[in-house]
């Protein structure tokens, strides 16, 4: 009886062992994580104000008004914003096509009213800051996970929610940063902070979601920040008006659209 009992505690030992064993080699990626963020699931399109206040190291404060129109098309996710305020950037417009296609780098486009013509942004250009703000180029598209390495280096809470902890260093030998690391909040796949270092790996800057809604089911930013470290600059994105799956024409996204305006 009593060898019948031990040969009973070895066995179920030795089950959980291999129960434990399998969950360990079924932890979580970085990869996977970055991959959740990039595959959430979002409307089919969305259209919001977007205003945009940029703030330099004396306190000086300038306010921008867009209004952007995003549409997920034929694997594609485009983007078109318009600015609408102030007057010296009144018509300006900035067009962004990202795609599904693993190594396919975005297609973007800015339509300068001044020069009466839209420029394409070259991959050279794509490191420029854009008309002033914190993020250049390259930070307003869409990176895929597949660009980086990713490595999950631990597990953080930020406001009260558990965040996977996960830096990415690009598989170029020329890009902008030589490392992101991004605060990630579990089950929701939805970024809540993101360091960007600079080549020099010094921290550059960090962009700080701040306020998101559920809108149809679908999670949306609504106010963020960036703020530059190195310059004490920062950017300041809020939305509103936010409306989804209203059925926007794929001719919103066009070059014809950026000289025409909204």
């Amino acid at each position: 009886m009593f060898k019948e009992t031990k040969s009973k505690i070895a066995l179920m030992l030795l089950v959980l062992f291999t129960f434990g064993t399998v969950l360990s080699a079924q932890k979580i990626t970085g990869l996977k994580i970055i991959e959740n963020v990039y595959n959430r699931p979002s409307s089919v399109d969305q259209t919001a104000d977007l205003t945009m206040s940029l703030i330099n190291s004396r306190g000086d404060k300038r306010v921008r008004e867009i209004k952007q129109f995003l549409k997920d098309s034929d694997g594609m996710e485009k983007k078109i914003m318009f600015f609408v305020a102030p007057a010296d950037v009144y018509n300006t417009s900035f067009m962004n096509w990202s795609y599904d296609k693993a190594g396919k780098n975005d297609d973007q486009w800015i339509y300068l009213p001044a020069l009466k013509r839209v420029k394409r942004i070259s991959s050279d250009s794509k490191s420029d800051y854009f008309i002033g703000y914190d993020f250049t180029y390259d930070d307003l598209g869409d990176r895929q996970p597949s660009a980086d390495t990713h490595k999950l280096l631990r597990e953080e809470e930020i406001d009260g929610e558990m965040c996977y902890v996960v830096e990415s260093t690009s598989k170029e030998d020329e890009y902008m940063y030589s490392k992101t690391i991004s605060w990630i909040v579990k089950d929701k796949w939805i970024g809540k902070k993101k360091e960007f270092y600079d080549e020099d790996d010094e921290l550059l800057k960090i962009l700080t979601v701040k306020e998101s809604v559920i809108t149809k089911d679908f999670i949306v930013i609504t106010l963020s920040v960036m703020q530059n470290i190195q310059s004490g600059h920062k950017t300041i994105m809020k939305l509103g008006n936010v409306k989804v799956d209203t059925g926007i024409a794929d001719n919103k996204f066009t070059e014809r659209m950026m000289k025409r305006g909204m």
